[in-house]
């Protein structure tokens, strides 16, 4: 079964983006022993970095107006974009959801000027990484120094 999405602009720190956003920080605070997205030594990922001019946050509703996904767009110094805070709520998996998400950032990311995007995930998302690898995605270096991550892909727009 394939939901109908369609996206729009949002923040990550306010309304259905926050709600989103924070139940992804959840999920992740469990999944990895209590991982705090915002501390110390982690990727920043919040307003400044996901919103202009560099960056951008989405989220994906679905044809009842139910907020299904989040994902965003993080500008890095060398000129290629990261690709942050993707999620998919609970009930709206294992329906294409995830692939067209990251389809639209990597276009969203193209109409921002990026030719390249890159992204990481942990050793408990397997699904994330095949779904990266499947979507072209090659594996690279730790470009972001973030602690937790173990795959770091890249791909060309």
């Amino acid at each position: 079964m394939t939901v109908e999405v369609r996206f729009r602009p949002a923040r990550v720190d306010e309304g259905d983006g926050l709600r989103l956003a924070t139940a992804m920080a959840d999920e992740l605070r469990a999944l990895y022993s209590g991982l705090e997205l915002d501390a110390t030594g982690m990727p920043k990922a919040g307003p400044a970095e996901l919103g202009p001019p560099g960056g951008t946050f989405l989220v994906g509703y679905g044809p009842d107006g139910t907020p299904l996904c989040c994902g965003g767009i993080k500008a890095l110094p060398d000129g290629a974009c990261e690709i942050k805070r993707m999620y998919v709520a609970p009930a709206a998996r294992r329906q294409g959801v995830a692939r067209r998400l990251l389809g639209r950032l990597e276009d969203t990311a193209r109409g921002l000027g990026y030719t390249v995007a890159r992204l990481d995930t942990g050793p408990a998302q397997h699904s994330a990484r095949r779904m990266y690898e499947q979507a072209g995605y090659a594996p690279i270096g730790n470009f972001n120094a973030n602690p937790v991550a173990t795959y770091f892909g890249e791909k060309a727009l």
